[in-house]
């Protein structure tokens, strides 16, 4: 089980370091269309979108990589105490009860809307717009099913830390 941890691990750490150069590609095009805007009072519309795509994008792809380095937010009144068993068993019943629970229902909910899009290849209603609003609205479904897999890795170390440090 260690190996296979292990090589989930390295291939989510991978993806979401990728995915973290999109913050580096977001500032750099916002500070182009502040440059564009007020320098020559000219705004694209089509680089103004691209900041919205890339900033859903570094939203949606990253929040399984912030999973994966309990980057996420938690309310840890009480489990910062906890011991490495308590804190293993509430990581598991968290990501059961909660974790997927939400996943599947937000796919169950945006099937539809996605399909929708994709059905007339949505594009922006602006002209000049970018026309891949269908690309967009898919990371409603990429988001949990890479949410569902790093919870599934998540189980399988808290399994492996019980293992571990059994009582």
């Amino acid at each position: 089980m260690q190996t296979l941890i292990a090589k989930l691990d390295t291939a989510s750490d991978r993806f979401g370091s990728l995915v973290s150069w999109l913050s580096l590609a977001l500032v750099l095009v916002t500070g182009l269309v502040v440059l564009l805007r007020y320098a020559f009072n000219w705004a694209p519309i089509a680089l103004q979108e691209s900041m919205t795509y890339l900033h859903a994008s570094l939203f949606m792809l990253g929040a399984a990589y912030s999973l994966q380095h309990d980057k996420h937010v938690r309310v840890d009144v009480f489990y910062r105490n906890f011991d490495v068993r308590r804190k293993a068993l509430v990581n598991i019943g968290g990501t059961i009860l909660l974790l997927f629970p939400t996943c599947l229902f937000s796919l169950i909910i945006c099937w539809p809307y996605v399909a929708d899009s994709w059905s007339i290849l949505e594009r922006s209603v602006e002209g000049n717009g970018l026309p891949f609003i269908y690309l967009l609205k898919t990371l409603l479904l990429i988001q949990p099913v890479l949410l569902m897999l790093q919870g599934i890795i998540e189980i399988m170390r808290n399994i492996k830390n019980l293992q571990e440090h059994a009582a």
